[in-house]
């Protein structure tokens, strides 16, 4: 007699059990959970009373991007959806920022430090020019407004890096956030809905449905 291997095992006791209903359910419980930190905020921008804002140290702005070409005035927080051109605004929401000179830098994500990055994985890139596709040299904005254009050429995922020099001392402070050019990366999302739809399955066949259904078309035939 065959012994059943430890996979086979499983999926009968699943097939034997309640369980499997609800797994579909529990997976999609799941990617919603790890979805939500890529939709509510990356790192230095988040959503704060349906407006985006970058925190740059204690510090914050109104953050917005625009690509008038494609897109008129729509406004983005940070995933973009075209290759093309793209203006970044931060309007100051602290009147100290205004006196404080502001740079800011794009870089490829080579590292994959994704959505959690952070200064400190900044600081680990051992030739920041190397990777860096835009950069504004600091500017003082007394206005209250830094404005900055750049031309994406290719559909990628990259690292934005606000810098902020404190006009009196050495002190300075940073924004960090991720984001992706060329429409969303769904990641491993397909593949958890495939493996939904796939346990539905197994759980429509193993209870009887298909039996049930082959029965009924023989009756309408």
């Amino acid at each position: 007699m065959s012994r059943s291997s430890p996979l086979q095992s499983v999926l009968q006791s699943l097939l034997q059990s309640r369980v499997l209903p609800l797994l579909p359910l529990f997976i999609f419980l799941s990617v919603q959970f790890v979805a939500m930190p890529r939709v509510y905020a990356h790192g230095g921008v988040a959503y704060e009373d349906d407006r985006c804002i970058i925190n740059i140290g204690f510090l914050t702005a109104h953050f917005t991007i625009y690509q008038p070409a494609q897109r008129g005035n729509k406004e983005f927080c940070e995933d973009i959806p075209e290759v093309s051109d793209t203006v970044f605004v931060m309007e100051y929401l602290h009147n100290f920022l205004r006196e404080m000179p502001l740079d800011f830098r794009i870089i490829r994500d080579e590292e994959d430090f994704g959505i959690y990055a952070r200064w400190e994985d900044v600081q680990t890139i051992e030739d920041l020019d190397a990777v860096t596709v835009f950069y504004q040299p600091p500017v003082i904005r007394a206005e209250g407004q830094f404005t900055v254009n750049h031309r994406f050429d290719a559909k990628d995922t990259y690292i934005g890096i606000v810098t902020a020099q404190h006009p009196d001392d050495d002190r300075v402070y940073h924004a960090v956030f991720y984001f992706q050019v060329g429409g969303p990366d769904y990641g491993t999302l397909p593949w958890f809905f495939a493996l939904a739809v796939l346990l539905q399955g197994i759980y429509w066949v193993s209870s009887g449905g298909y039996s049930r259904w082959r029965a009924a078309r023989s009756h309408t035939i």
